[in-house]
């Protein structure tokens, strides 16, 4: 019976690692909203072992991929989103996920988007990653649902432009209705070593951190749909004034180590 089962786990453990590219080189359903609130930041980047985790979820991407994620293939988001999603971008090696900007011909660009396949209410959000260094792109983690999945338009972001690193961007919409940016100076560089960023997300507030500090909270018309976890890059078109004019530049690499959400209590 024990032989049966780890041979089993083996398995299962190798189908999830070659879900979106190649581990070498390279559908929903609707959460709980009825927990009130989210457990207190956590300021350690340690990966638990996934099997002894206290998380609700848990993306150990220094182990390769989860079936709990899946990557976008074969479409954009429109005319902002200078690129086509590819899952042929997204790839597990060296101990972390890569999310990859790519080129096939010139000026036709690819990019990598990672999401899971269900939906996720109040708790903690968090991820460990280096963003892309260079000017005209994001790298990103985020929430977000929309009229694709039937629901409004809810989203919360942690996203880094390229263009200067040292800085995050904190933002969220509520049925459509963004204008929340508010920029943070972390003090470091992010794209020079892995760091942990999150936000607490509760009925009446948002709660962003950076290693653990809270450093910025939001308080009006808070978002309340459950929403999938997200994590992407791209480049844009049209927003130089938002991103800087990207300069075509490729292969571009985020890294990601997790994802990992606590659900409120």
């Amino acid at each position: 019976m024990k032989r049966s089962f780890a041979v089993t786990l083996a398995l299962i453990t190798v189908l999830s690692m070659t879900a979106c590219g190649n581990t070498a080189d390279n559908a929903e359903s609707k959460a709980d909203t009825s927990a009130p609130a989210a457990t207190e930041a956590a300021s350690e980047a340690e990966v638990p072992a996934e099997e002894e985790s206290a998380y609700t979820l848990l993306g150990d991407f220094t182990k390769g991929d989860s079936d709990k994620f899946m990557c976008s293939d074969g479409w954009s988001n429109g005319n902002m989103f200078n690129c086509t999603w590819k899952k042929d971008n997204t790839s597990f090696e060296d101990g972390v996920m890569k999310l990859k900007i790519d080129s096939v011909i010139p000026d036709e660009y690819t990019a990598a988007e990672h999401r899971t396949n269900d939906f996720y209410g109040y708790g903690l959000y968090e991820v460990s990653m280096k963003p892309i260094k260079n000017v005209g792109v994001v790298s990103s983690f985020f929430t977000y649902t929309g009229p694709s999945d039937g629901n409004p338009w809810d989203e919360i972001d942690i996203e880094f432009l390229g263009k200067d690193t040292t800085i995050v961007q904190f933002n969220y919409f509520t049925n459509g209705q963004g204008n929340h940016e508010f920029i943070y100076d972390l003090g470091f560089d992010a794209a020079e070593e892995f760091h942990t960023y999150g936000f607490e997300w509760k009925a009446d507030s948002i709660t962003w951190y950076v290693d653990g500090e809270a450093v910025h909270t939001a308080e009006e018309n808070i978002p309340s749909t459950p929403s999938k976890i997200m994590m992407n890059v791209w480049n844009g078109k049209g927003v130089d004034s938002w991103l800087g004019k990207y300069d075509g530049t490729t292969p571009l690499t985020a890294e990601y180590q997790f994802a990992r959400f606590t659900a409120a209590e």
